[in-house]
Formats: C-alpha cells, sequence, structure tokens
C-alpha cells in the first residue's frame, strides 16, 4: 500500500458525486467511463472505479477483479465506436510516473497506422468538441 493518503476531493471523485460535468460514455455498478478533457488520441477515454482508490496500490483486490471487465468492455466499444485498428490502455500509480489524478483510473487510447498518439498535457477540449466521439462510442455498447 502506498503511504499517500486519498483525497475525496479530487475531481474524479467530485465527477462520481455529480459535482463536476464530464462526457460520459458508460456506467455500471463498479466504474464509470468519461472522455478525457485533455484527449492524447480522438476517442480518448477514462475509467475510473466508484470505490475510493488513489491507485493500483489502493483498490482492493476484489473491487480490481470487478473493474477489469468494465476496463474491457469500456475497450471494446471505443476500438468498435471509432474503427480504430488497436487500442493502448496505460494506468499510472503515483507522481512519478505520471499520474496527476489520484484515483485509480485507466486510459483507453484508441490507435491507427500512421497516427500517432499526441503528448501528455495537451489543451482542454469543451463537452461540445468531445460530443462527436460520444456519439460514436456509446451506439458500440448496444451492438455488443
Amino acid at each position: 500500500m502506498t503511504t499517500q493518503t486519498y483525497d475525496p476531493d479530487n475531481i474524479f471523485a467530485k465527477i462520481l458525486r455529480g459535482e463536476a460535468p464530464c462526457t460520459k460514455i458508460h456506467e455500471d455498478d463498479v466504474s464509470l467511463a468519461f472522455l478525457d478533457v485533455m484527449p492524447r488520441a480522438d476517442g480518448h477515454t477514462l475509467v475510473i472505479p466508484k470505490v475510493a482508490a488513489r491507485n493500483l496500490f489502493d483498490i482492493a483486490p476484489a473491487d480490481l477483479a470487478r473493474l477489469m471487465p468494465s476496463v474491457q468492455t469500456v475497450a471494446q466499444a471505443v476500438k468498435a465506436g471509432m474503427e480504430a485498428e488497436g487500442v493502448v490502455i496505460q494506468q499510472f500509480n503515483e507522481a512519478a510516473s505520471g499520474q496527476q489524478v489520484f484515483h485509480l483510473h485507466f486510459h483507453i487510447l484508441p490507435c491507427w497506422t500512421g497516427v500517432a498518439i499526441r503528448p501528455p498535457g495537451g489543451p482542454f477540449q469543451s463537452a461540445e468538441a468531445l460530443r462527436p466521439f460520444a456519439e460514436r462510442i456509446i451506439p458500440a455498447f448496444r451492438a455488443r
């Protein structure tokens, strides 16, 4: 376990409580998936657990086991909805690794041959700019 503590006021906790907006892609009893506001690829989606966990070191194994099918389902929908050739799934633990929001999350980045993933820290995108990607990904859940 990490020595750092979970901050219940992090932005993802606020999104889970409905105190901050997101462009939601999917929600089930264990997770919430939404589009990243600083996307590194078109359709870049985040999957977060509904339990409070700072990162992979803090989540109970049983909660992680319940979360991973959601990560898989979201990755399949992102790949299908974005007509991607593949996906990169990233997960960072603590600041030294690049973690910026200290609530466990998985990045689902759709990939296409010859299209580079953009560097982290890109410009913020509005919900309006992200909506077309949501409109492509959400129907892919129903098609499964």
